[in-house]
């Protein structure tokens, strides 16, 4: 949020410290409040509040610095307004605006250096010229308890006054007076809330300026009859308390297809979508949201069946077979076929070309088809049977040495490390530091002459044995 207005006086004050007497400490008592204002305006609050600005021609009592987030009560401006009014006569001038909120000065007060567009250029100056404190959230308890609590201090009744008024009244310096100024505050269509407040803020600087030329010593006050902008209450008893990720409700991932023996577990599959399609117009049936039985399925240390009968009388079986193989020195594992059965129709599909891992690692790859890409080859010419199609996708199996129990074992991916793109790149990089190397070398094999013909001198004669 943009800092307002309150926050750059405050920070010249504290520029201004070789300046001595009451004043400069009242400006040192002022930068108090940033850490208040930054916090505050960080945080804000659902309690109605107003804002009070207060100056003085002569000097004001300190205020302890309040607790971050911090929101003034009537009866803490009480005790304030106790000590500075205590004793004494005292000329109060209450400029009391319709509405008013600290949104006002962020929005419309001139910030970051920006003071020719600020709409409280005259308060602003006043403030810096003064010993001032800024309450930036008082609480506000209605339309009246200002002027009842100024009247209680000082003894007096609020006189109503205006700048023309004022020039032409006689002010007795010996006694007490509170002068009552009415601000307007409108948002409508016929006049901008800025042009408002700038007007407003004229109005200001109009009765201080008449007050300095009576040379009369005075106190002044500009706060709001109510705020201008309320942020409503919003319960918090069913909101969870502490921080939380902001992130997206992952749903629960459903288990895989277990087949066990001896309730250890055999054969694992799991996959996020199994589709088959029986037709040319590929209308695709995804088995993976439906629960499949079992039966018929069986595992040992060389081969490995698991099928997978759904109620709508689809079928699919998944051969396995495992081989240990001398170059590698290691066991691999191959998915032979897999078998789709449908109203007494079957049809084969083989994988064993591109589907194979290490024995004890599990197989993992994206897409698994037998269409575009095929990792799965259609093994039947039966025309019955030649639309049938297989689409897996986020696939992953493993049909020996589960030794995690529930969990697959490390997944060996379908995508290879060094794909086509690469191995060109590759060579074609070989190929041109290789012609690099070659123009090198021709280069260091060029010899310059050694010997020159001299004009003057006899003629060189070269031996024909060199």
């Amino acid at each position: 949020m943009t800092v307002s207005w309150f926050v750059s006086r405050d920070l010249s004050f504290a520029e201004n410290t070789k300046m001595a007497g009451s004043g400069c400490s009242s400006r040192l008592r002022s930068t108090a409040f940033i850490a208040f204002l930054f916090t505050f305006f960080a945080t804000g609050s659902s309690t109605a509040q107003v804002p009070l600005l207060m100056w003085s021609s002569d000097s004001l009592p300190p205020l302890a610095s309040p607790a971050a987030g911090h929101i003034m009560s009537s009866d803490q401006l009480t005790t304030y307004l106790s000590s500075a009014f205590g004793s004494g006569p005292h000329t109060v001038l209450l400029f009391l605006q319709d509405k008013l909120s600290k949104d006002d000065f962020t929005v419309f007060g001139g910030v970051f250096g920006n003071k020719q567009d600020s709409a409280f250029q005259n308060l602003e100056a006043a403030l810096h010229s003064s010993s001032s404190l800024v309450l930036p959230a008082l609480a506000w308890s209605g339309s009246s308890a200002i002027p009842a609590l100024l009247q209680e201090k000082l003894g007096v009744s609020p006189l109503l006054v205006d700048p023309d008024t004022l020039s032409h009244l006689n002010l007795n310096a010996s006694g007490s007076n509170l002068l009552l100024i009415n601000l307007p505050y409108h948002t409508g269509l016929h006049k901008p809330c800025k042009e408002v407040l700038r007007n407003n803020d004229e109005i200001i600087g109009k009765v201080l300026s008449i007050m300095k030329a009576q040379s009369v010593p005075y106190t002044a006050i500009y706060t709001g009859l109510q705020p201008s902008r309320v942020i409503p209450e919003t319960s918090m008893s069913n909101e969870p308390v502490g921080r939380s990720l902001l992130q997206a409700v992952v749903n629960d991932v459903k288990p895989p297809i277990m087949f066990n023996v001896s309730d250890t577990p055999c054969i694992m599959l799991w996959a996020q979508n199994l589709s088959v399609s029986f037709t040319e117009a590929r209308q695709w049936t995804d088995l993976a949201a439906l629960t499949p039985s079992l039966s018929g399925s069986r595992c040992n240390g060389t081969d490995s069946l698991l099928v997978l009968n759904y109620p709508s009388g689809i079928i699919l079986s998944f051969a396995m077979h495992q081989q240990f193989y001398p170059v590698s020195a290691r066991n691999w594992f191959t998915l032979d076929s897999v078998q789709l059965q449908f109203s007494g129709r079957s049809m084969f599909f083989i994988g064993s070309r591109s589907i194979y891992a290490p024995a004890e690692y599990s197989f993992h790859c994206q897409s698994v088809s037998s269409f575009q890409d095929a990792l799965l080859v259609p093994n039947d010419t039966n025309p019955n049977t030649a639309e049938w199609r297989l689409n897996f996708v986020d696939f992953q199996i493993q049909g020996f040495g589960l030794a995690n129990g529930t969990n697959f074992s490390y997944a060996s991916d379908c995508a290879g490390f060094f794909t086509a793109g690469i191995w060109m790149g590759l060579l074609t990089s070989l190929l041109m530091l290789l012609i690099l190397i070659y123009g090198l070398h021709m280069i260091m094999q060029v010899h310059t002459m050694d010997r020159f013909d001299d004009p003057k001198g006899p003629s060189i004669s070269v031996p024909q044995s060199e």
